[in-house]
């Protein structure tokens, strides 16, 4: 069973930083095209940064510059470090996985970020 599982979230103060981490366990990680999503109160979902086909990095034009997204698959883990972070930052950060081969895709539970003026 697939499972991916957030961690990292938290209260934070504008300016300040953040790492969220996506444990991946009961499939091979690196069969799996990796991405975070965020999703505010009252908004619909949105991609924040993923991998493009090349294998360079991508990311929603808000967060450019502040965000890093990198992977590590030696430990099945999906990272988005936050930096910079602003009010408008708020939301819960999820985690997204689409297998390759299959086209399966998967979520995580979710991590909330808030961040304080």
């Amino acid at each position: 069973q697939v499972q991916l599982v957030e961690s990292g979230g938290g209260l934070v103060q504008a300016g300040g930083s953040l790492r969220l981490s996506c444990v991946t366990s009961g499939t091979f990680f690196s069969i799996f095209n990796m991405d975070w999503y965020r999703q505010a109160p009252g908004k619909q979902r949105e991609l924040v940064a993923a991998f493009a086909r090349d294998g360079t990095t991508v990311y929603a034009d808000s967060v450019k510059d502040r965000f890093t997204i990198s992977r590590d698959n030696t430990v099945n883990t999906l990272y988005l470090q936050m930096n910079s972070l602003k009010p408008e930052d708020t939301a819960v950060y999820y985690c997204h996985g689409n297998n390759r081969i299959t086209g399966r895709e998967y979520w995580g539970q979710g991590t909330q970020v808030t961040v304080s003026s």
